[in-house]
């Protein structure tokens, strides 16, 4: 072989998809998983409302879905910022996720709030839909650490 050999190192992955069970027992899976991603890339995008708001997505696609089909997260660090895919078999796109509802949630009741803190959190959400129901995400800024 001629010439030096040059080996470059493995590629890091920037983007996840994981299954997870059609329980509450995925919240807290999800919640760590946007946790570990964040934190194994030396991401800046705010983690506490990263896990906030994968928590609310997660909750919501269990909680308003029917079925034992998986939930699936995607999560993807991007160049600059950090979007956060939940993937359910209902096509029904969730209301009022991108257009502001004129009243506030009432502050004693248990539901209501998620989509609103989502909104309101992010950098951008949305929905879409997919082969098989939608996926409903956010965004958050945030880039990379420099080494």
């Amino acid at each position: 072989m001629n010439g030096t050999t040059v080996h470059e190192p493995p590629a890091i992955p920037t983007s996840w998809r994981v299954a997870l069970p059609h329980t509450t027992a995925a919240v807290p899976v999800a919640r760590a998983l946007v946790r570990t991603a964040l934190a194994e890339r030396d991401h800046s995008a705010d983690c506490d409302t990263a896990e906030l708001l994968t928590a609310e997505l997660v909750a919501n696609a269990v909680e308003h879905t029917s079925g034992a089909t998986p939930i699936e997260l995607v999560l993807r660090l991007l160049p600059t910022g950090f979007q956060v895919e939940v993937h359910d078999a209902d096509p029904e796109p969730p209301r009022d996720l991108t257009r502001p509802h004129l009243e506030l949630p009432d502050p004693w009741q248990e539901h209501g709030r998620g989509l609103l803190l989502i909104r309101s959190l992010s950098s951008s959400c949305g929905h879409r839909p997919t082969e098989s129901g939608k996926a409903v995400w956010f965004r958050l800024p945030g880039q990379r650490r420099p080494v």
